[in-house]
């Protein structure tokens, strides 16, 4: 009886954890399909026509093209740096002996305690006087240092529960500090590479406040800023609105759902050492 009792809790929390996450994504979809007089008249409901012209106007009311091809480019370059970086890091830190470890490590500790809030004018400043406002490439060292922290402490995680005796074996057979790291290493931390690079993706593709401060013309911005644009210059135009928030939302949400198997993978065999 407990156990029936127990299976029956757990399957009704997870289907009101599921309503909560599902019902507010199924109400912009179904706003996004309304009219201007249904979504004022009545927010919830289902629409009585499909008004998928509200698709059309958000591409004509924005330059929403332009903000995704700034968004593909800076999310991917900015994913790669970071886990180029971050992985090398860890696995120095993890597998070798030197005195600024602890530095290192705190440094990166930081990293998750500092808000970015705190971090938008001494980058403006930086950026105005090294040519770096308003160009893609700032964006991307941005995005990439705000990760690092994150993928940092999963790709530590990770690596800690890997045998040290698969890479002493790779150094009896002549295999070199870096040639193990790329051949040994890096294929087995497949898993937490997914989870690292799906949570620095998500992170690049989301973020609006540095995105926004960093850049000042249409052609050098991301795709969270078309939301900012349809909010100052077009809120008359909800359906559009909501049609733009879908189009901004959809990557992510398919990105997670193909790779979530891999995050879960790589998130559950972190969590535990050896």
């Amino acid at each position: 009886m407990k156990k029936i009792f127990g299976k029956a809790s757990t399957a009704v929390f997870l289907i009101v954890i599921a309503c909560i996450s599902l019902v507010p994504i199924i109400w912009v979809v179904t706003s996004s399909l309304k009219s201007n007089s249904e979504i004022l008249s009545a927010m919830s409901g289902f629409p009585t026509g499909m008004h998928t012209d509200n698709y059309v106007n958000a591409f004509k009311l924005a330059p929403i093209t332009i903000f995704y091809k700034n968004s593909i480019f800076v999310a991917i370059v900015s994913t790669i740096l970071n886990l180029i970086v971050c992985t090398m890091a860890a696995y120095v830190v993890v597998r070798c002996r030197f005195k600024v470890k602890p530095l290192i490590t705190m440094l990166f500790s930081l990293g998750l305690v500092i808000p970015g809030a705190a971090l938008i004018q001494p980058l403006y400043t930086n950026f105005t006087a090294t040519s770096l406002y308003n160009t893609l490439t700032g964006l991307i060292l941005v995005h990439t240092a705000l990760g690092m922290p994150t993928t940092f402490y999963v790709m530590v995680s990770y690596i800690k529960t890997i045998p040290y005796s698969l890479e002493e074996a790779a150094y009896v057979d002549g295999c070199g500090f870096l040639r193990t790291f790329v051949q040994i290493v890096l294929p087995i931390t497949r898993p937490a590479f997914a989870t690292a690079g799906v949570i620095q993706f998500l992170l690049s593709w989301n973020e609006f406040q540095f995105a926004l401060t960093l850049t000042g013309q249409t052609e050098k911005r991301t795709l969270p800023i078309a939301l900012y644009y349809f909010k100052s210059a077009f809120a008359s135009d909800y359906g559009a609105m909501f049609a733009a928030t879908i189009v901004v939302i959809a990557p992510t949400i398919i990105i997670f759902i193909i790779m979530q198997k891999q995050v879960i993978a790589g998130l559950a065999a972190g969590s535990v050492k050896g």
